[in-house]
């Protein structure tokens, strides 16, 4: 996958009992210019004709049914389906304008990894929000900011962007694990956004802030819980801290016992004891069992940098690929 300066759009919409709101949404997003690539609708069980009616407005959706509840596994299965370069996080509720698509795209052609919407920058706003939301979203910011050494403005806001190439940074919870007995997984709920949100940032990805309009929901009632939503804002922004935390200091770890079998050369240290002869005995046995191997002939200098130059790669290659086993 590419990024390139015309990339292809998937907008993940995850529902539950959305249909009315999608007879709206879906031919507004269907009419942004340029055109999306593809939009798919995540079900979560709804039961008031949400899939049917996804696929009679807009017949060329992409209908999935999520693997668990919650929002934040919707999320993920919606990203796992996406076969765009770039992927719009879009709430069913008719509060975020798709107008404000090419913004977020814009913004990640323009050098961003993740873009981010805000309601408290210039040109955003919001017409659902309360003084008490408001103060305790400025609040929120404030320690996420702190913890993560971020600016962020809106850090509870879904309408969000990002290039579909960051997934693995994310590391979000497998679609195709089992639902546990009792509660949820770990990123499976509502702060899917918060984690989204300290996962970027931790991973020290290029964030952008984009202004966005909130609208009003459309129809039905809002789930959201000021002071328990809050909480568990908290709660998210702590566990994270101590992920990221835990992630650096196994890095550290792996780079340093990288650095001690790998010397500036780029060359791994074999231990004599561990070294083979041609006749594949170890050169301690090697003098009982037959002759010794021939010394190698030397190599000229010009060679011995262009093997350490190769070294180095590689030497990089075996940190990542630990780097990447560790996460």
């Amino acid at each position: 996958m590419q990024r390139n300066g015309n990339p292809r759009v998937s907008v993940v919409v995850p529902t539950r009992n959305e249909a009315r709101n999608l007879e709206v949404v879906l031919p507004a997003i269907a009419a942004v210019r340029p055109a999306v690539h593809e939009v798919i609708v995540v079900d979560g069980n709804s039961v008031d004709g949400t899939i049917e009616t996804a696929q009679r407005v807009l017949p060329w959706v992409k209908v999935i049914t999520q693997t668990r509840k919650g929002k934040g596994n919707a999320m993920a299965c919606g990203f796992a389906a996406a076969t765009g370069d770039v992927i719009v996080m879009f709430d069913a509720d008719g509060s975020a304008d798709p107008a404000e698509i090419p913004a977020f795209v814009r913004a990640l052609i323009e050098g961003a990894d993740f873009a981010k919407g805000s309601r408290f920058v210039r040109g955003g706003g919001s017409d659902d929000i309360t003084l008490l939301r408001k103060s305790g979203n400025a609040g929120l910011n404030g320690v996420a900011n702190a913890l993560f050494g971020t600016s962020y403005t809106d850090l509870c806001y879904g309408y969000n962007a990002f290039w579909a190439d960051i997934l693995p940074v994310l590391d979000l919870p497998p679609i195709e694990a089992p639902a546990p007995a009792e509660g949820m997984i770990w990123g499976d709920g509502f702060e899917i956004e918060t984690v989204l949100n300290c996962r970027v940032a931790a991973a020290g990805l290029k964030i952008t802030e984009v202004p966005s309009m909130e609208r009003e929901r459309i129809f039905g009632q809002s789930n959201l819980r000021t002071f328990a939503d809050g909480t568990r804002v908290l709660r998210t922004l702590a566990a994270e801290r101590r992920r990221a935390q835990r992630r650096r200091a196994e890095r550290v770890q792996v780079e340093e016992q990288s650095r001690a079998v790998t010397p500036p050369g780029g060359i791994p240290v074999v231990p004599v004891e561990t070294a083979t002869a041609p006749n594949g005995l170890p050169l301690a046995d090697a003098a009982a069992h037959g002759p010794r191997p021939m010394p190698q002939p030397r190599v000229p200098a010009v060679e011995q940098q262009q093997v350490r130059r190769e070294g180095g790669r590689d030497g990089g290659a075996v940190r990542l690929a630990l780097e990447e086993e560790a996460s």
